[in-house]
C-alpha cells in the first residue's frame, strides 16, 4: 500500500509508473485468487461438516484478511495512479487507507495466531502452563482471533485518524505558521511510527519465539527419542510444523524489513527502493498462502484436484 501517511500523490502517469502497476495488479489478483481459493476450500468443508477444527479457523480468518487487504491495497494504489483526485475526497481517502489498515493488521496478528497455534501444538514441554495451553487451546482459538479483529480495528481507525490529522496540516502549511504546523506534523508521524512499529514487533517476536521452542522441542525429542512408529510419528509431526514456521520465520523477516524501510520511506517521494519493497509486500500474502495450502494435506489435495481437472480439460480440447 501506499504510505498510510503519505499526502495524496499528483498525477503523474508515465510508461515507468503503468508498468510498476500492471507488475502490482498481477500479484495482486495472484494473491487474492490464492486465498480466495483458500477461503472456497474451507467454506465449503465447514458446510459439509458444520464445523471447523481450530487450524481450520485460523487459516479461514487468514485468507478473508489477505484477501481483502490485497483489494483495498490495489485501489488505493489505483487511485493514486489513475485517478489521484478521488483521494483528495477526504472520505474515500480516509476510507480505504483504514480499511487497508485493519486488513493490514488483521493479517499480521492472525499469522501470530497460527504460528503460536502450531508451537502450542506440536511442541512438548513439561512446563505447567504450557501443559494447560495445549488442553486449552482450541477453546482459546474463537477468542484470539477476535481479540484480534478488535485490536486491527481499532488500530486502524486510530492510524486512519492520524493520517487524516496529518493531511490536514501538510494542508495548512501553506495557510499558517510553517514551524507550528511541522511541530504538529512530526508528533502525528511519530505517533504513527510507533503505532505501526509496535503491530510489526509484537507479530514478529511471537513468529520468533514460535520457531525457537519448536526448533528446541524438536532437538530435545529427538535426543530423547527410541526407536518406534509412535516416536518417528511426533518426529515427522515436530519436522511438518518446523518447515510451516521456519518459512514463516524466513518470509516473516523479510516481510518485516520491509515494513521498516517503509515507515523510513513514507516521507521521502517515491523511488526505486521504495518501489521494490511495495513489490514485495503485494507478494507476501499470496506467496505464504501458497506455502500453506501446500503444507495442509486437504487445500494441496484440492488444488492437485484442481489443476488435474483443468490439465485434463485443455489436453481434451
Amino acid at each position: 500500500m501506499e504510505a498510510p501517511f503519505s499526502p495524496p500523490p499528483q498525477s503523474n502517469v508515465t510508461s515507468y509508473g503503468v508498468m510498476a502497476l500492471a507488475i502490482i495488479t498481477l500479484e495482486v489478483f495472484a494473491g487474492m485468487w490464492i486465498n480466495s481459493f483458500i477461503i472456497c476450500v474451507l467454506c465449503i468443508a465447514w458446510v459439509k461438516k458444520k464445523t471447523l477444527n481450530s487450524n481450520e479457523k485460523i487459516l479461514l480468518l487468514l485468507g478473508c484478511s489477505r484477501f481483502w487487504y490485497l483489494c483495498f491495497t490495489w485501489i488505493y494504489r489505483f487511485l493514486s495512479k489513475i485517478y489521484p483526485n478521488f483521494l483528495y475526497v477526504q472520505t474515500i481517502r480516509q476510507l480505504v487507507r483504514s480499511l487497508a489498515a485493519f486488513f493490514n493488521y488483521s493479517n499480521l496478528w492472525v499469522t501470530a495466531c497460527l504460528c503460536g497455534f502450531y508451537c502450542i501444538k506440536i511442541a512438548n514441554f513439561r512446563n505447567s502452563f504450557f501443559i494447560y495451553l495445549k488442553v486449552k487451546i482450541d477453546r482459546m482459538v474463537p477468542w484470539l482471533l477476535l481479540g484480534s479483529e478488535i485490536s486491527a480495528l481499532v488500530i486502524g481507525i486510530v492510524i486512519g485518524d492520524l493520517n487524516e490529522t496529518l493531511q490536514r496540516n501538510i494542508t495548512s502549511t501553506y495557510q499558517g505558521k510553517f514551524w507550528e504546523v511541522s511541530l504538529r506534523k512530526d508528533k502525528h508521524l511519530l505517533s504513527s511510527f510507533l503505532l505501526s512499529g509496535f503491530v510489526f514487533t509484537t507479530s514478529f517476536m511471537v513468529v520468533i519465539l514460535a520457531a525457537v521452542s519448536l526448533l528446541f522441542s524438536l532437538w530435545r525429542h529427538k535426543r530423547t527419542m527410541q526407536t518406534n512408529s509412535m516416536k518417528d510419528l511426533s518426529v515427522d509431526a515436530h519436522i511438518r510444523a518446523m518447515k510451516s514456521v521456519l518459512s514463516f520465520l524466513v518470509m516473516y523477516s523479510i516481510n518485516f524489513v520491509c515494513l521498516v524501510l517503509t515507515i523510513i520511506y513514507a516521507t521521502k517521494k517515491e523511488n526505486i527502493m521504495a518501489l521494490l519493497i511495495y513489490l514485495y509486500l503485494c507478494a507476501f500474502p499470496g506467496v505464504h498462502s501458497l506455502i500453506l495450502i501446500f503444507s495442509n494435506p486437504k487445500l494441496e489435495k484440492a488444488l492437485l484436484k484442481i489443476v488435474a481437472s483443468v490439465k485434463c480439460e485443455f489436453l481434451m480440447k
